[in-house]
């Protein structure tokens, strides 16, 4: 029998691939003919293909040629692709699913370009949501807007002042409040910093509206928590986005109890539509209670995993909490902020290696890596665990001389190659000439055999994978600035991008051996898309669209051509 895979087809379908090979014995239910086909083999080399064949239990059986797949699985369900692109699916090697499945019913300021712009947004958002106890919204940033300084409680007290507003910095660092949000929290002109944050305050002492890193939590912890009815929709509308853009699985970074609890109930009733691999965030209450057994390392057919702890050394460039070695240098007042002292720092990480999980770090600044480096130095001989793969997570601004250190302790350098487009409008300001040498250093990383995890930081950044992609070969934003691409001499070849957003992020997740690429034995998570990837000019790469995501052999995202 032979379908259009443009068609509908029955979801109780599974892939195959490995040019040639055949498992022994497998049995195939449906084979993907006249494919464009691209993955990469297990030592990370590009391969072609035509057909992919994978049995009912959604693992592929074989990848090859055509003809050769047909004589060996005869009794196969044959189904056209029309000669499109076949990828093995995406993996986003650091996001945040329900902050991005909350963005939607939020204030949207991503696209804000103004200070005034994004105030008469939170205006128009407060008018038609009048019952909203809360007004929430991400997004905002000061360097776009050109502002030269923070924005304040007042400017939001002109058009909401008998709510309170919270608005969240674009990369999740600081927090834009009301006066009413700052008097629900008790933030007055005598509250302290907190250890690891600061409320940025005006001449007087008063605290001026914006709070960074830790402070945040003194508002957040007084915002009402999702309804089990919000936190389901949240994760439906996430699951939702991250399949239409082609990412079959994501490293959510840093979870809870009650994230823990939702992922595995979808997991049990089929409705991870991407598979999972969560970071217990901090080394907490929740950690206490999600770590009593030890890592989960696979759950509900590889759909979910719980074998990482996430754990922050600093802030974010942008809001100038990142930790440096010496003062900004468009703000020598202040060199950021470590979130933890050495020693406590050291005995987290010390609780979760103890326990076996892999330890997953943010560190933005120069100081921030090096104070995780010397941590791993001293903890990985401890545990003889390298074998766990410890990964920094950004990996954003590092002293030339830390950089070999990755490869030598085995970390992996999990980074985010949209960060870097986005950063160039206020990265060099913030670090300097010589410092930005070791910034956004891809190449420096691939070039001493370091395997480079991708991903985005969704929703700080777009999920949309083929943008990362076109970040990574580029070095230039979607709108093809600057011309030549930024620091164009880090940027990676096409292949190795793929190689990241595929096989190297399943490694980081210690999945090599069931995802990241097309072979046999594999589950078939793949994509289907309107361009050839690997021969359209590099411009064209963020332009890519997902026509359809196939995870588990099931389709679970199909382009309507209305939006063609």
């Amino acid at each position: 029998m032979r379908t259009n895979l443009f068609s509908p087809v029955p979801l109780a379908a599974a892939v195959s691939l490995a040019l040639s090979a055949v498992l022994p014995l497998a049995r195939a239910d449906t084979i993907i003919d006249h494919a464009n086909g691209y993955t990469l083999n297990a030592a990370g080399t590009l391969q072609r293909f035509t057909s992919l064949a994978f049995d009912d239990l959604g693992r592929i059986v074989a990848v090859g040629g055509e003809r050769e797949t047909a004589l060996r699985l005869p009794k196969a369900e044959h189904i056209d692709a029309q000669g499109k692109t076949l990828l093995p699916g995406l993996i986003d090697a650091h996001g945040h699913v329900f902050e991005l499945g909350e963005i939607a019913s939020g204030v949207e300021l991503f696209s804000a370009t103004s200070l005034s712009g994004a105030v008469k947004t939170v205006a128009e958002f407060g008018r038609t949501h009048p019952k909203r106890a809360w007004l929430v919204g991400f997004g905002w940033n000061q360097e776009v807007w050109k502002l030269g300084r923070f924005p304040t409680a007042a400017e939001l007290d002109a058009v909401v002042g008998d709510r309170p507003v919270l608005l969240h910095r674009v990369d999740g660092h600081a927090i834009w409040v009301n006066t009413k949000a700052l008097e629900m929290a008790g933030i007055t002109k005598e509250t302290p910093d907190p250890k690891g944050g600061r409320i940025e305050r005006d001449a007087s002492g008063k605290p001026s509206g914006v709070l960074v890193d830790a402070a945040m939590e003194l508002v957040d912890k007084v915002v009402p928590l999702p309804t089990p009815v919000e936190a389901r929709a949240r994760l439906d509308g996430a699951l939702a986005a991250l399949a239409k853009v082609g990412l079959t699985s994501v490293h959510d970074a840093g979870i809870r109890v009650v994230q823990d609890d939702l992922y595995r109930d979808y997991a049990d009733h089929g409705k991870l539509t991407t598979r999972v691999y969560a970071m217990i965030g901090d080394t907490t209450a929740d950690f206490d209670e999600l770590s009593r057994e030890g890592p989960l390392k696979s759950y509900g057919n590889d759909v979910y995993a719980l074998a990482a702890v996430k754990l922050y050394a600093d802030g974010a460039l942008g809001s100038r909490g990142a930790a440096l070695l010496a003062p900004y240098s468009d703000m020598p007042s202040t060199s950021g902020l470590l979130f933890y002292p050495n020693a406590e720092m050291l005995a987290k990480m010390n609780k979760a290696m103890k326990a076996g999980y892999q330890v997953n770090i943010h560190a933005i600044g120069d100081a921030g890596n090096r104070q995780i480096l010397d941590a791993y130095a001293q903890l990985i001989p401890k545990y003889n665990n390298v074998e766990l793969r410890h990964r920094i997570e950004h990996a954003q601004v590092v002293a030339l001389e830390d950089i070999p250190r990755f490869k030598a302790l085995g970390i992996i350098p999990s980074m985010q190659p949209t960060h870097a487009t986005s950063d160039q409008n206020m990265a060099e300001q913030r670090v300097g000439h010589e410092r930005i040498k070791g910034a956004y250093a891809w190449r420096t990383f691939l070039d001493q055999g370091s395997r480079i995890a991708c991903g985005s930081d969704f929703p700080v950044e777009s999920p949309n994978p083929f943008e990362g992609l076109h970040a990574a070969v580029t070095r230039q934003n979607n709108a093809g600035v600057p011309a030549g691409g930024w620091y164009k001499n880090q940027a990676m070849t096409l292949t190795e991008a793929f190689r990241c957003f595929t096989l190297d992020a399943a490694y980081a997740a210690h999945q090599e051996n069931v995802i990241g690429t097309l072979e046999p034995g594999k589950w078939a998570d793949f994509i289907l898309i309107d361009r050839d990837l690997f021969k359209v000019p590099a411009e064209q790469i963020g332009k890519t669209q997902v026509l359809q995501t196939w995870m588990g052999g099931k389709r679970v995202y199909k382009r309507e051509k209305r939006q063609d």
